[in-house]
C-alpha cells in the first residue's frame, strides 16, 4: 500500500478501488497508518462522500480482520438502522426481532451500544442479564433452539478499535458510521435497514445490490432511520420502491413523543417489555408489528403481502410467542 499515491487520488476527487479501501483497512490493523494519516484519510474521504466499491472494501477489510460467525442456518435476517436520527426512540429495531423469532423465522441481530440515544441494541440486551459472547457453538445452540442469536459488534469487528480515538476526536461523523449495518459477522441472506435520509437509501440499495442479499431499506418522510408511522415512510427491496402511508396499512399515526425510549435504560427496557408482553401502547406496538412486517417480507422474498406479513407479526406477540421466545432466550444466555 503506497500511501502517498492513495492520498495524491483522493486530492484529485478520484474514488479508489474496492480492492484499494480493503488494503487501507487491513494496513491499519497492521500499524502501518499513523494517528494523523488515518485522520487525513477520514477527512478526506467524509468531506468527498463515501463511493460504493469504497464502502464494501472498507467492509471488506472489517470481515476478513475480524471473528467471523458460521451459522448452521440458510435464511435468516438481521434488522437495523443507521442511527443518527438523533430521535432517541426505543429499541424498535430490536423487540422487532424478537417478534421475527417469535414468529418462527431465524434472526441474527447484530448491534452495540447506542451513541447518540439512551439505549441502543446492547443496551436493552445487558439489561436483562445476558452475556455476550463469541463463542460459535453457543452462539448456534441460541439460533438453533430458540430462533435468534445476538452478535454483539465490540466481540467481532476487531478492526474498529483502531479507529475509534480518532472517531471520537473528529467534530464531525466518518464513514465508519455507515458500516455498522453491512458488518454482521454471520453474513445473513436478508437484512432490513432504516436509513436517516433518503442519499443513504440509494447508497445502501447499490450496496445490497452488490453484495447479493434480499433486503428491505426503510425511511420516514420525517428523518426516522426506521417506520415511525409519525407520517409516510419510503420502502425500497429487491422488488419494487413506493412511498406507503400508516393508514393504508391499517395503523393510526403515531405521536413523536410515543416513540421516545425514555430518560433512561431502563425505561427503554420497560417499552421493550412491555411490547413483548402485549401491554404497551398501542402505537408502540404498532410500530413494531409495521417494521417486523416488512422484515418478514423480505424473508419471504416478497411471495407474501405486507398486510399479511404484519398480521404475523401480530400474532407473534397476541399469541405469547415473542414475549417466550425473549425469555428463553435470557435463560440461555444468562
Amino acid at each position: 500500500m503506497n500511501i502517498n499515491e492513495i492520498f495524491n487520488s483522493l486530492l484529485n476527487h478520484e474514488e479508489l478501488s474496492r480492492e484499494t479501501t480493503k488494503g487501507i483497512l487491513i494496513g491499519i490493523t497492521r500499524g502501518e497508518l499513523n494517528t494523523e494519516e488515518i485522520t487525513a484519510l477520514l477527512t478526506a474521504i467524509q468531506m468527498r462522500g463515501v463511493s460504493v466499491d469504497e464502502l464494501l472494501g472498507f467492509r471488506d477489510g472489517i470481515l476478513e480482520t475480524g471473528v467471523p460467525v458460521p451459522l448452521d442456518c440458510d435464511r435468516y435476517i438481521d434488522v437495523v438502522g443507521t442511527g443518527g436520527d438523533r430521535k432517541n426512540t426505543f429499541n424498535i429495531s430490536t423487540t422487532s426481532c424478537f417478534v421475527i423469532a417469535g414468529a418462527g423465522y431465524k434472526v441474527a441481530k447484530h448491534g452495540n451500544y447506542s451513541a447518540t440515544s439512551v439505549s441502543g441494541a446492547s443496551n436493552v440486551i445487558k439489561n436483562h442479564g445476558v452475556t455476550f459472547t463469541d463463542d460459535v457453538d453457543r452462539l448456534n445452540r441460541c439460533l438453533n433452539e430458540v430462533g435468534i442469536v445476538y452478535l454483539h459488534a465490540q466481540l467481532f469487528a476487531k478492526a474498529m478499535k483502531f479507529v475509534g480515538p480518532i472517531r471520537k476526536a473528529l467534530p464531525f461523523p466518518t464513514f465508519f458510521n455507515l458500516l455498522g449495518p453491512i458488518i454482521n459477522p454471520s453474513k445473513p441472506q436478508c437484512q432490513l435497514l432504516g436509513t436517516a435520509n433518503l442519499d443513504q437509501m440509494r447508497l445502501y440499495s447499490q450496496v445490497y445490490q452488490k453484495i447479493g442479499i434480499d433486503y428491505g431499506i426503510v425511511n420516514s418522510v420525517d428523518g426516522y432511520d426506521e417506520i415511525s408511522l409519525t407520517g409516510n415512510f419510503k420502502v425500497s427491496t429487491n422488488d419494487y420502491e413506493r412511498v406507503f402511508s400508516p393508514e393504508e396499512l391499517g395503523f393510526d399515526i403515531a405521536k413523536p413523543e410515543e416513540l421516545v425510549g425514555g430518560a433512561t435504560e431502563e425505561e427503554a427496557a420497560v417499552i421493550f417489555d412491555n411490547v413483548l408482553a402485549n401491554k404497551a401502547l398501542p402505537a408502540q406496538k404498532n410500530i413494531v408489528l409495521a417494521n417486523a412486517g416488512f422484515a418478514i417480507q423480505v424473508l419471504e422474498r416478497g411471495k407474501k403481502s405486507i398486510d399479511e406479513c404484519i398480521a404475523v407479526a401480530r400474532e407473534s406477540i397476541d399469541s405469547g410467542k415473542a414475549q417466550a421466545t425473549f425469555r428463553k432466550f435470557v435463560e440461555l444466555n444468562a
